[in-house]
């Protein structure tokens, strides 16, 4: 059997067993643009998307895909070069694949060739929707102070420059401002960044940069925009060499670069659609007054466990959170620091078995078809732990409760940031903020509480007495010991007090 490159020429020559576009991709328009095309968005919105392109009454939700940095180069090449294609491998816990090759990218454009025409289509009157996966550091949020960074010299360019923005912020105000000029009409801007509150605060970000850029267009935004909260969750890691090339063993399709995710997928979001939005309910999604209660359950819970994993695993010379999570140790302390920590500062999660839903997070963590990357996990730590873990420990802290569990991961993360784990192997940081870290956790070998006045990352949490002592104990407990002592130690303590 021959092997077949994915593009639109090839879809009916796949072999059986795998899932293709079912309609007309030529009648599909792009009612929404997408910024951040890679995994996640691909195994996610856009697959949520193709589903609904299957009922052709839906034909104006396409999705046109925006590459923003330079660095994304090479997906919007794929992309380019597949005609929007992919195939989404979802691996089932048994082992099992299900291919699908995702036709719901209609459109795509790569926005340092050719700003203008992002700015354009994001003004496009067809247009309703502008959604975003941009990750927690693309907000240009000061953690510390919560306002949006003015200093930041990308930010003061795209006020110099309009007609050729860096920032998300530069191209969705000149965007705006062309849809009030041509009376283009209103649209939302739609948040899938693991934030919570993440359409707040896409909201509170996008007016302080007008305010700063073009005050003018404040009073239209405030009028004909609208930024609904949203939740989402899929395990998505990298794509590896292996599934490219088992994809083409199995299924003779060449892909460049497919996406693997795993089963489990859910999409919460606030129904505040100014423009109007596709009936997307009738695909899964759920739609609802209020995310708040819902994606502070999935951030406490999932990414936080996430962070809770990579972190400590990556200290004991693990390379992937099944690996990680499958050690005893590990394992029984992520549970303990779920029921302990996090557990009681959620409420009002109607129709939710939060005893069902941790157990089924250790499984997906533990789902050996995903290895997951530590790496990609731990990356950017110092946007993830204000938003994952933190929380946690400030409320937990307003009611003298529990915070051993995370002043472990907190001093095991000063440790980490030391760049090398506890087999004296290099530990692969991926930061923005990883010089800053490496100096604060130099500081730390002599003062451990030095590592919580980075107030950038921590605010003034270096100044609870509690919170101080157990990290500092802890810190010295991982140096003394062992991170694996000391977590077996406190699951022991765990179990004492249970």
């Amino acid at each position: 059997m021959k092997n077949h490159k994915l593009n639109n020429s090839s879809l009916k020559e796949l072999t059986a067993g795998v899932s293709v576009p079912n309609y007309n991709r030529e009648n599909v328009k792009a009612g929404i643009v997408h910024v951040g095309v890679g995994g996640f968005h691909r195994a996610h919105e856009a697959m949520y998307l193709d589903h609904l392109l299957h009922d052709e009454s839906n034909s104006n939700w396409g999705i046109c895909g925006v590459a923003l940095l330079s660095f994304d180069q090479k997906i919007y090449n794929v992309l380019k070069d597949q005609d929007g294609l992919y195939t989404l491998v979802v691996k089932e816990l048994d082992g099992t694949l299900t291919k699908r090759v995702i036709g719901s990218i209609v459109e795509y454009l790569f926005a340092p060739d050719s700003p203008r025409a992002v700015i354009e289509k994001m003004a496009n009157p067809e247009v309703k929707i502008i959604t975003l996966t941009i990750t927690e550091g693309g907000y240009n949020l000061n953690e510390a102070t919560g306002e949006f960074n003015l200093e930041n010299p990308q930010i003061i360019h795209d006020r110099d420059h309009p007609e050729a923005p860096k920032t998300i912020f530069g191209y969705l105000t000149q965007a705006l401002k062309l849809r009030k000029e041509k009376n283009s009409g209103a649209v939302t801007i739609l948040s899938c960044d693991n934030i919570e509150g993440n359409g707040h605060v896409a909201k509170k970000m996008l007016l302080s940069y007008v305010a700063f850029a073009q005050p003018e267009l404040l009073e239209w935004i405030e009028s004909n925009v609208s930024f609904p909260n949203s939740m989402v969750d899929r395990i998505t890691p990298a794509t590896m060499p292996t599934d490219i090339a088992e994809l083409k063993e199995v299924s003779r399709i060449e892909d460049q670069w497919p996406v693997v995710c795993e089963s489990f997928q859910q999409w919460v979001i606030e129904d505040d659609f100014i423009a109007g939005r596709p009936n997307l309910e009738s695909v899964g999604v759920q739609f609802v007054k209020n995310v708040a209660p819902y994606e502070k359950m999935k951030l406490g819970l999932l990414n936080a466990g996430h962070s809770v994993v990579g972190i400590l695993g990556s200290l004991m010379g693990y390379s992937t959170i099944d690996e990680a999570v499958t050690d005893p140790a590990i394992g029984t302390f992520l549970a303990n620091y779920l029921d302990v920590e996090v557990t009681p500062i959620l409420r009002d999660l109607d129709g939710m078995d939060l005893t069902a839903y941790k157990q089924t997070l250790i499984n997906r963590f533990s789902n050996i078809y995903i290895k997951d990357q530590i790496d990609r996990i731990c990356s950017e730590c110092s946007a993830k732990i204000p938003k994952f873990i933190l929380p946690t420990v400030q409320e937990q802290l307003k009611g003298d409760k529990a915070v051993s569990h995370a002043a472990i991961v907190i001093a095991a993360w000063s440790i980490y940031s030391l760049g090398f784990n506890e087999r004296k192997e290099a530990i692969n940081i991926k930061d923005v903020l990883q010089e800053t870290l490496l100096a604060q956790a130099k500081l730390a070998q002599s003062n451990p509480v030095a590592f919580l006045q980075l107030d950038a990352v921590f605010g003034n949490l270096s100044q609870s007495e509690i919170f101080a002592n157990a990290f500092a104990k802890a810190y010295q407990d991982i140096v003394s010991f062992g991170i694996e002592k000391c977590i077996v130690e406190m699951n022991s303590n765990s179990l004492i007090n249970k």
